[in-house]
């Protein structure tokens, strides 16, 4: 699912929009509407304060250290997921009709807002969170831009891809379904240079993410494959070092016990398994 951002739904851009709007009001020596606005909308403990709130709490943080922007940004997106939606989405329309009714909305949201890049990019990765699946890119991309608002420093993209793939790989079904599509990625940027044993395994795993026993068998069914793999070579190789690193490498192949809960661990060792077969046969 693709995640675009919205002005007209993202709460810190309207309160940045109306600050400058108030601005410019003043100096045309004119009554602000915008500041009956604010004060409507942006006071109390509403569901649409909350959220602008978590804006408010990444415009203040800048020049944190790494350990601590990912801590900001993790909280922050948990938080969102505990909003009420509904409520938010019902008060952001009245909003939006109440400054219809004072501005020319498509002159009000053409002000330019100097923090708008990680205004938008928090509000992809909030929208994100309530996704059925969002496009992984979306969550590097945007997650990339809020760091470095918080760092003040260039992140690398590989860094921001193995965490993702960490935070999502602590949740079941849906979000763990977004966690495969984002291996595909980690394991090699193009999707096209996966074995396709590789391809096979991980379009089995998202399709099955959601039972632990379809996916025992799965892994059980390939480590089988490539224990015979192996065996078929020890035949065919007369180097005896060549046949005992063969023998340790189908020791190291075990199956999984029904008390095993399958993650993503398993499913890096199978491609890199996988890897591996592909490389003595080259040999």
């Amino acid at each position: 699912m693709k995640i675009k951002h919205s002005k007209y739904k993202n709460t810190g851009l309207i309160f940045e929009l109306l600050v400058k709007q108030i601005a410019a009001d003043t100096l045309s020596r004119k009554d602000s509407p915008a500041v009956k606005i604010m004060k409507k909308f942006y006071t109390g403990k509403t569901s649409l304060v909350r959220e602008f709130r978590l804006y408010e709490y990444i415009l203040k943080n800048k020049g944190v250290s790494q350990q601590k922007g990912e801590t900001i940004l993790s909280t922050i997106t948990e938080i969102s997921l505990k909003l009420d939606r509904e409520a938010v989405k019902k008060q952001k329309y009245d909003l939006i009709a109440e400054i219809k009714n004072s501005y020319d909305l498509e002159e009000f949201f053409s002000m330019k807002v100097r923090d708008y890049k990680p205004l938008a990019a928090l509000y992809c990765l909030m929208e994100a969170q309530s996704a059925d699946l969002a496009d992984p890119q979306v969550l590097v991309d945007n997650k990339m831009t809020v760091l470095e608002h918080l760092t003040e420093s260039k992140q690398n993209e590989e860094d921001v891809k193995d965490a993702i793939v960490e935070e999502y790989a602590k949740y079941d079904k849906d979000l763990r379904m977004l966690t495969y599509k984002i291996l595909l990625e980690k394991f090699n940027g193009e999707y096209q240079n996966f074995l396709p044993e590789q391809k096979a395994i991980l379009r089995e795993f998202i399709q099955a993410s959601d039972s632990q026993v379809k996916l025992r068998t799965l892994i059980n069914e390939e480590l089988d494959k490539i224990i015979l793999a192996v065996e078929e070579m020890k035949t065919k190789v007369k180097d005896d070092i060549a046949k005992i690193k063969l023998d340790e490498v189908a020791k190291t192949i075990k199956p999984l016990n029904k008390q095993v809960r399958v993650n993503d661990t398993h499913i890096v060792n199978l491609l890199q398994y996988y890897e591996l077969v592909n490389e003595l046969k080259n040999l």
